[in-house]
């Protein structure tokens, strides 16, 4: 069963940086520069937060997961991430953009 949820990170350095926004990127949709959204059953979200976690240094790094509840209130406040008329299909439909 696929779960929602919010990847966050605070890089120290600028080539681990670079290739972690890189690589989640690649695996999930940027909601910010340094957080991202990701809808994954629990096997592929562990494979991609140890992936993640090879690219950082735990010891000046930090790499967040945030499990979002099935129910509750989605809601964007501000500026849209994407495009206006754009709308990438994995993101629920129940979110709510509200300029």
């Amino acid at each position: 069963m696929r779960h929602d949820f919010l990847i966050a990170y605070d890089i120290t350095e600028a080539r681990r940086l670079q290739r972690l926004h890189r690589y989640l990127s690649k695996e999930s949709v940027p909601i910010e520069y340094s957080v991202f959204f990701a809808t994954e059953d629990t096997r592929r979200l562990l494979g991609l937060l140890d992936h993640a976690a090879a690219l950082i240094n735990p010891a000046s790094d930090d790499l967040r997961c945030y499990p979002l509840p099935e129910r509750g209130l989605r809601l964007r406040l501000g500026k849209a991430t994407l495009p206006a008329g754009i709308y990438y299909s994995a993101l629920p439909a129940e979110w709510v953009g509200l300029e």
